[in-house]
């Protein structure tokens, strides 16, 4: 028995005794019991009803390879290899790693409901609720080395930003990973992270796994816990499939990565700074230990950032910079 299999009993909307679960799941009844106070810690919140049982209090859409799949295009199908579903993993960047290690990777998609050790740049912990997120990891293989892949991270912004507004989502990027949406009262939330990583020759052949995670349904219970403020995809556009929105970031994702080796960010660098969250604003630039106050300006063909600093410009690439904007 899995988490995913007590939640599609648990999600048609009929109360189920914990026998009934038992006997469904060929498990006992206090191993059911165990299970749902699992989900409860998850956030996951349970309708108990005495001498009927239990229900989800919300339905849950779980994610579907199959119907991923149907609903990519024939442009989008042609580049995926193969695609994988997990309820949890460690790290789906990691997950793509290994199959590379393995001779495969090239065109691969591993989609996961949680992730018990997930990441963002410089290490930081990613972490969201069972089944609330879309979080996926892609793996490329480019044969023309690193330095033609300058502003990856940032042309994918741009691919689930043009998505995401197709539904009415308005997101906002910020450099050079991030994408954020802005509330009701006028508050930048984290949305999303892009962790792009590379591995191989700098001028030769290279591997490349681009995780993306995208909020998509967060319970206020969770939000409170988090020290940052953070949107999600239903925040305006609750109608929206979860496995929907995975089949057409797919169908964004995949030709990008097809073709970015003859395009470079150039060819996204305009869409990419008509929704840059925080230019002409006054911005905290943190490079090591090194903090300072400069004026963001746009990103240039490379996809580095250009500041304004006591009467200088200055360009800033990646690594170890972040920026972040001053309230």
């Amino acid at each position: 028995m899995t988490i995913g299999d007590l939640i599609r009993l648990l999600g048609d909307g009929e109360f189920h005794s914990g026998e009934q679960l038992g006997e469904r799941l060929g498990v006992s009844r206090t191993a059911v019991w165990k299970q749902l106070k699992k989900l409860e810690a998850m956030d996951i919140t349970l309708e108990a009803v005495k001498g009927q049982g239990y229900r989800l209090s919300a339905p849950l859409e779980l994610l579907d390879g199959s119907a991923i799949v149907a609903g990519l295009s024939r442009r989008g199908r042609q580049h995926v290899a193969r695609l994988f579903i997990e309820e949890t993993l460690p790290s789906s960047n990691a997950f793509i790693r290994q199959r590379f290690e393995q001779e495969a990777g090239h065109g691969e998609v591993c989609l996961v409901e949680q992730q018990s050790a997930g990441r963002g740049r410089r290490g930081r912990a990613w972490s969201t609720p069972w089944g609330r997120a879309l979080m996926f990891s892609v793996g490329w293989r480019f044969e023309t080395g690193v330095a033609a892949l300058e502003g990856l991270s940032l042309a994918i912004g741009v691919a689930l930003a043009r998505v995401l507004e197709r539904h009415g989502v308005r997101p906002r990027l910020k450099w050079p990973n991030d994408v954020l949406l802005e509330d009701d009262e006028g508050r930048l939330g984290k949305l999303a992270g892009i962790l792009v990583e590379i591995s191989g020759d700098t001028a030769g052949p290279c591997e490349v796994v681009v995780g993306l995670g995208t909020n998509f349904d967060l319970p206020q219970t969770f939000r409170k816990r988090i020290e940052q403020h953070v949107a999600a995809v239903h925040d305006q556009a609750p109608g929206l499939s979860r496995n929907r929105l995975a089949a057409e970031l797919l169908d964004e994702l995949m030709p990008l990565l097809a073709n970015y080796e003859a395009q470079g960010f150039a060819a996204w660098q305009k869409e990419w700074n008509a929704r840059h969250a925080f230019a002409e604003c006054e911005v905290e630039v943190h490079r090591g230990a090194e903090r300072l106050t400069a004026i963001a300006e746009s990103v240039d063909e490379a996809g580095n950032l250009w500041i304004r600093h006591r009467g200088r410009r200055e360009r800033l690439g990646g690594g170890e910079i972040s920026v972040r904007g001053r309230p």
